[in-house]
Order: C-alpha cells, then structure tokens, then sequence
C-alpha cells in the first residue's frame, strides 16, 4: 500500500480536488510531465498538495499516471 508523504510543508493539509495524467503509448508518456506542468502553470490559484506518479504494465501496454492532488480556494 502507498503511503503518501506529501510535498514540503503540505503534510496534513487537506485538498479538495483531484487531476489525474494518463498515458499508454510511448509519445504519450514521453510528453505527461509538459501536461501536468501545463494546467499547473494554467491553474495558479490551485495550492498542489501531493502528487503521486504511478506505472502500471500488463504483456502489450505499459500505463504511467501522474496524480495531483489539490486545494482550490
């Protein structure tokens, strides 16, 4: 099980919004950090509590998942 340890100086603060990044083919997952960068710069006002990079593979497909936790004023 994946314990979160939070960004630094956000341990126990709560968010109240979830962006999930989701990428199979290679040219997709080459470009997820410049998407997840993207609506950050896009949403200044969102304070970015955690964020959770997760891979996940079977025999033909190879997942990479960046999860963003967030507080939205």
């Amino acid at each position: 099980m994946y314990q979160s340890r939070g960004l630094a100086g956000t341990e126990g603060l709560p968010f109240n919004g979830v962006k999930i990044f989701a990428a199979t083919l290679f040219a997709d997952r080459d470009r997820l950090g410049d998407r997840v960068t993207d609506w950050i710069n896009t949403h200044p006002d969102n304070h970015i509590t955690d964020i959770i990079v997760t891979q996940s593979s079977d025999a033909a497909y190879h997942c990479l998942s960046i999860t963003v936790f967030y507080h939205s004023n």
